[in-house]
């Protein structure tokens, strides 16, 4: 028996066997097939940048004109680079916008114009993926020079205007308030986009557009904050949807520090179709073990649609899943924020000891990853006082079971978007609580054979149990079935199922061949 909760290893051990049989078979898919959205993310290394004159990227350009003529299946980099060649230019955007005018056409090559295209297409992702390792190797210095924050778990507070140039000071702000983490939400719909929009932009709903000029402009703004308040505060953004590859490769090239990136959130609540997500998110996760970016996964959002005791398994179920689909794509420990969420209705007898189960269960499971702690929703309501309490308790179970990132509560979560005076009163909430808890989290030892030992270890049984028949079944089956969120979402249903393709014989990534043989 080890740790607070008296958990058997075996049984660990057990569950963590059972995700990789249940997660295996999803790997191979995807390892088998290719979507748009990972051609695009391999264009974008190599250098494709802007947009037409009606918005649309012309890296969605050159890969639809790539599709035209030959097909998915191949991989986009050979008959581009062959084009190039063909074409006697360098440029590989101009490529696009001649492509997009219908001058160029494409072809597969053979021999000796097949190995040079390769070469050349290797070459030039190769210089994205440095760029990468740059501001990497970037982020070190300003983390060595500025430090980190003293206290965890770290605080991570949203920033969502809609405008990102209202989103900068407003962010500054927070980070001069406490704010260790600084999470810009994206616009409401952004992740069902087939593209990624280009440019500042100042109308999104409710949330800021994912755009590379936005992060750029944010991770500049955040350097100020950084060296002014002598901490490295750090910037999160999303890489899911539909978008996902080309998101985590925006996130590496402009130094973003986490990442909302969870296996099966744009599955169970964005309706994207399962076979698309998952060769999206083994992608995007290899950028991100490259880039040193911290994944934010999404087990939260179960209990928003599920109730929190009865399913409370199926969020250690997803976080076992999500390690094992992260250490398969390059993810160490440190960058593994699983997620999990204070979402018990507060009505149901001894809800807080409930609370701390769970979390507890989360930090014994996963020790060495920096797990995201969420504040209740669901169950807020109009009366901010009681909001306000009700996040207070969060804080303390958060303090007091160790938790790695924790996400600032708004006691207005149901009435209002937050006024910049409601975020005040949570950091001093916040502040208050770790300031009096300190190192609590050492003292908390839950009683031999106590209400809290014996309902972490009933939850991890559950989860022993729903792995074992996913085994029997298939993940693909289990999610089809509503497993998870009780959201019924079959494999061959969904959005972006048109951008999957299996990969052909002479299927060529540059990418993902650099990115594997570094792991």
């Amino acid at each position: 028996m080890t740790g607070k909760l008296d958990l058997d290893p075996v049984l660990v051990a057990r569950a963590r066997e059972l995700a990789r049989r249940a997660g295996q078979p999803v790997v191979d898919l995807a390892r088998s097939h290719t979507t748009v959205s990972v051609e695009r993310a391999v264009l974008r290394l190599a250098g494709v940048t802007g947009a037409d004159p009606d918005g649309i990227p012309w890296v969605n350009r050159l890969v639809d004109a790539v599709v035209a003529d030959v097909g998915l299946g191949h991989g986009v980099a050979v008959p581009v680079f062959d084009a190039l060649a063909r074409e006697g230019i360098t440029d590989v955007t101009l490529l696009a916008q001649k492509a997009a005018a219908g001058s160029v056409r494409f072809a597969l090559p053979t021999g000796r114009a097949a190995t040079a295209a390769r070469s050349a297409a290797r070459r030039a992702v190769g210089a994205g993926v440095r760029r990468i390792d740059r501001r990497r190797a970037e982020r070190d210095r300003l983390v060595t020079r500025h430090g980190d924050p003293r206290q965890r778990p770290w605080i991570y507070l949203i920033v969502a205007t809609g405008d990102i140039y209202e989103d900068v000071p407003q962010a500054q702000a927070a980070a001069r308030a406490g704010a260790d983490v600084i999470a810009v939400i994206r616009s409401t719909g952004q992740s069902l986009l087939d593209y990624v929009p280009e440019g500042a932009t100042r109308e999104g709903f409710a949330g800021t557009y994912a755009t590379q000029e936005n992060f750029r402009l944010m991770r500049a703004a955040l350097d100020e904050s950084s060296k002014e308040l002598g901490r490295y505060v750090r910037l999160t953004n999303y890489a899911s949807g539909l978008c996902m590859p080309e998101m985590a490769t925006l996130a590496g090239l402009e130094r973003l520090d986490m990442m909302l990136n969870d296996s099966m959130y744009g599955i169970l609540f964005r309706d994207i179709n399962p076979v698309r997500t998952f060769v999206d998110q083994r992608f995007s996760r290899q950028v991100h073990a490259r880039a040193g970016i911290i994944i934010n996964t999404g087990e939260d959002n179960y209990l928003t649609t599920a109730d929190a005791v009865d399913e409370a398994h199926t969020v250690t179920v997803s976080q076992l899943l999500n390690e094992f689909f992260a250490h398969e794509a390059g993810l160490a420990d440190w960058q593994l924020g699983l997620g999990h969420a204070f979402e018990i209705n507060p009505e149901v007898p001894e809800s807080f000891r409930l609370e701390l189960a769970h979390a507890l269960l989360a930090r014994e499971l996963f020790p060495d990853a920096p797990l995201k702690w969420m504040p209740p929703t669901k169950h807020m309501t109009g009366d901010v006082f009681r909001g306000n309490l009700l996040d207070g308790f969060f804080n303390l179970a958060g303090t007091l079971t160790g938790q790695g990132i924790l996400l600032v509560g708004m006691m207005t979560e149901a009435v209002v978007t937050p006024w910049l005076s409601d975020r005040d009163i949570a950091l001093q909430n916040v502040r208050y609580v770790l300031g009096a808890a300190g190192g609590l989290h050492e003292d908390f030892v839950p009683a031999p054979g106590g209400f809290i030992r014996r309902r972490a270890n009933q939850v991890l049984g559950e989860a022993l149990d729903l792995l074992e028949r996913i085994g029997e079944q298939t993940l693909l089956t289990a999610i089809a079935e509503g497993t998870f969120g009780i959201m019924k979402r079959p494999a061959d249903r969904g959005k972006g199922l048109d951008g999957v393709a299996a990969h052909e014989a002479d299927y060529c990534n540059p990418a993902t061949d650099i990115l594997e043989a570094a792991a």
